[in-house]
């Protein structure tokens, strides 16, 4: 991983932060905001996609950018509140770093991410997914997509099948919460979202496409309908 694409929403250390990235060996692409000119940049040339976003404004193009990107991308945001984390994930964020942080801290993220994306160009196309390419392992919790065994805990598992059983459909989060969790959805209940963010997780560090499972804003969740 050496091309950083780093996506400047009016932070005040972005030259700072160039500075240390190219200190480091990575190329670094500038851009003013994430929008359709540096996704097409992202797709073309960064292997990375560092993004500062303000959570509490991110607007519904920036939303769709981050669905459509295939370039992982690291949300650098100033906060700390789990509401603003698990929406970043459920957008398409691949990681997440609260601002300030240590300059270690930034560079150990980005190598992670390096290693976990080494094998990014065997990554299967969503369109190569097939229903007789996912089998599921009751016993050990286990589910193999594309010969790749992604092990889950028992709720992630019965998650993941649910959907799966119910592919090309919206499942609400009630229903699913009444389903998998086993109780009434409250109103600041947010383990379900949780589990979703670990599943996605779970599956992006198997190199598997992330959007197997999608948000469909306002109703629930779908898993995507394949051949």
């Amino acid at each position: 991983m050496k091309h950083i694409l780093l996506v400047d929403n009016g932070s005040t250390i972005i030259g700072k932060l160039a500075q240390l990235l190219a200190g480091q060996d990575f190329t670094v692409t500038l851009a003013n905001n994430f929008d359709e000119q540096s996704l097409k940049e992202a797709s073309i040339y960064a292997d990375l996609t560092l993004l500062f976003l303000n959570m509490s404004v991110i607007s519904d193009i920036e939303r769709a950018l981050l669905k459509q990107t295939r370039t992982p991308v690291i949300i650098l945001s100033d906060s700390n509140s789990e509401e603003d984390r698990i929406q970043a994930y459920e957008f398409g964020a691949d990681d997440y770093l609260i601002q300030p942080c240590s300059e270690r801290e930034l560079l150990v993220r980005i190598n992670a991410m390096g290693r976990r994306m080494q094998s990014k160009k065997n990554q299967p196309e969503l369109d190569n997914v097939k229903t007789e390419d996912i089998g599921f392992d009751e016993r050990l919790f286990t589910i193999s997509i594309s010969k790749k065994a992604v092990v889950f805990t028992q709720t992630e598992f019965r998650l993941f099948k649910y959907l799966f059983e119910r592919k090309g459909q919206v499942v609400t989060k009630q229903e699913l919460q009444l389903r998998i969790l086993e109780k009434e959805l409250g109103k600041f209940d947010r383990n379900l979202d949780m589990h979703i963010s670990n599943t996605r997780r779970k599956l992006f560090e198997k190199q598997l496409p992330k959007t197997l499972i999608n948000t469909v804003r306002g109703k629930g969740y779908s898993f995507t309908s394949i051949a």
